[in-house]
């Protein structure tokens, strides 16, 4: 028996801000199809909603029951090289640490995924502490596990970086900021042979973190990598950082930085090599985006690390 008809949904504002762009002929036509390809796979996979639609800045997000009553999440986004890799991650992590694929159709860049409690992320726990501490947990479990063949390489993305850093740096209109920039380029230079074949989350910050029944915490919304884990670390060290700034940078940056590293067994070295890759990686992606400094964040973490690396 088929499952009744679901009801039209109204596509939420966040992602007609994200791809209904006059200039983006192909997000509003992948806007313009959503309602029709979610109804179709609700059909094809026996969903039936339960809920009203929801998304984040990249995707749609429907509760679904499945024909045997299991509750699940429908996630629609358009294809893109950012997550082509997302299904063969969450097979590969197969529910450790990390919600479970239960079935995926990666031509319309679909996920049938376990429902956790959107209600609860890690974001909302208070103390910041317990965050960072089940952020490092999760990340040793998920980077314990080997990148599965066909993964976007973090090798590739270092020798990318280096290669546009010297040109991009003379944006910046700061010669403090610009000489940062240098550094961080040739710390990453210096790993760059070694990058490493882990399966990486990169994303894996507090809210990116959903409770579940399971287990307590669950990641969410991966954008897998094969790299090494060092590189993981920056979302758990910019977290509330409001919170950094009003006690004093350098202490809980370093608090941060020691338990990440003693959880996951990295040289303190070479994951403040990575980190400092990831802030070369957001100011490239701020230059390109036409900003002309640096976040305030960044530098004051650079800074710390680049002081107390060894």
């Amino acid at each position: 028996m088929s499952p009744v008809p679901s009801p039209a949904f109204v596509v939420p504002d966040a992602l007609v801000a994200s791809y209904g762009a006059p200039d983006d002929a192909r997000g509003r036509a992948w806007l313009a199809a959503l309602p029709g390809q979610a109804a179709d796979l609700l059909d094809r996979w026996g969903l039936r909603r339960d809920g009203p639609a929801g998304s984040g800045m990249a995707g749609l997000v429907l509760p679904v029951v499945r024909a045997d009553g299991t509750p699940a999440v429908l996630k629609l986004q358009p294809p893109s090289a950012e997550n082509s890799g997302v299904a063969a991650g969450l097979r590969a992590w197969d529910g450790d640490g990390v919600v479970r694929l239960l079935d995926s159709d990666p031509v319309a860049g679909a996920q049938l995924l376990e429902r956790l409690d959107a209600g609860r992320p890690l974001s909302a726990e208070p103390d910041g502490t317990v965050a960072v501490g089940v952020l490092a947990g999760l990340m040793a479990r998920l980077s314990a596990v080997p990148a599965p063949q066909g993964m976007r390489r973090l090798a590739d993305i270092a020798e990318a970086m280096t290669e546009q850093a010297p040109e991009a740096l003379l944006l910046l209109g700061d010669p403090a900021e610009r000489e940062l920039v240098r550094t961080c380029a040739a710390a990453v230079a210096e790993l760059a042979g070694e990058a490493g074949d882990r399966l990486l989350h990169w994303d894996l910050h507090d809210g990116n973190v959903l409770a579940g029944e399971r287990e307590p915490w669950l990641a969410i919304d991966p954008e897998p990598l094969a790299g090494d884990p060092g590189f993981e670390l920056w979302p758990a060290l910019d977290i509330r950082w409001e919170n950094v700034v009003a006690g004093g940078v350098t202490g809980p940056v370093l608090y941060r930085f020691d338990l990440l590293t003693e959880v996951l067994g990295l040289d303190r070295r070479r994951a403040a090599g990575w980190t400092l890759g990831r802030v070369l990686q957001n100011a490239l992606w701020d230059i390109e985006d036409g900003r002309t400094a640096l976040e305030p964040a960044q530098v004051a973490l650079a800074a710390t690390l680049l002081e107390h690396r060894s």
